[in-house]
């Protein structure tokens, strides 16, 4: 899996990428992840990225040009190029597993007031939100993307098989966890999990990951 990074600032992903399992898989080659400054491909002696919208309007937008340059200076016939953009479809985990299936993925991080459209019909293969809210820009989303993604790629996680369980694994949330002491502050683990029956164990944690689901997030069983 290799993933590169369009930004304006790449200050950003520095101790991110070094950190926990994050770190240990692209230190262990599980993973590359690249970040490239778009300001290295800005357009003229001042290396410009951003100007005023046409048609009026308030911020800057980012120029279609030197993203182009950026995004064909490591792309290849097989990558898959992603823009970070609010507008964009929301991040889930079904996303996350297509893109992991990609071989290299490329993210353009947005920023000021927003991307020149050429962008987006152009050159992205897909726009993607993680949520529902604006942020300053695409940084932290691509964050994001990088660790569900790389969460995926095989040896990176130890315990493979907690991914079947997980929150949005199966289409409900996960089950609760509970550990040592079985009695804290007069609050105690359920019996079930200390009874040593696997199958009744099994049988409580679906359960409760259904009745969490339906209090929480009953659009998942929708």
């Amino acid at each position: 899996m290799r993933i590169d990074v369009i930004t304006l600032f790449p200050q950003m992903f520095e101790s991110p990428l070094r950190a926990s399992l994050l770190g240990r898989a692209i230190q262990r080659g599980l993973i590359e992840v690249g970040v490239h400054d778009l300001r290295r491909y800005g357009v003229g002696p001042h290396l410009t990225v951003d100007d005023v919208p046409y048609g009026g309007g308030a911020g800057m937008v980012l120029m279609a040009e030197p993203i182009f340059a950026a995004v064909r200076a490591v792309r290849s016939e097989s990558s898959h190029v992603v823009l970070l953009s609010p507008r964009g479809a929301r991040l889930d985990h079904a996303e996350v597993v297509r893109l992991a299936h990609h071989g290299h993925i490329i993210l353009i991080c947005g920023r000021y007031e927003g991307v020149d459209e050429r962008v987006a019909l152009h050159l992205a293969d897909r726009e993607l939100s993680i949520g529902d809210f604006v942020l300053a820009g695409g940084e932290l989303g691509a964050l994001v993307v990088i660790e569900a993604v790389s969460r995926l790629v095989p040896g990176v996680m130890g315990n493979v098989a907690s991914l079947d369980t997980e929150s949005h694994s199966s289409g409900l949330l996960e089950h609760p966890h509970y550990t040592r002491p079985a009695t804290f502050e007069g609050h105690s683990v359920p019996d079930v999990l200390l009874s040593g029956n696997h199958q009744a164990v099994d049988s409580w944690r679906r359960e409760q990951a259904a009745k969490t689901t339906r209090e929480r997030r009953p659009d998942l069983l929708e």
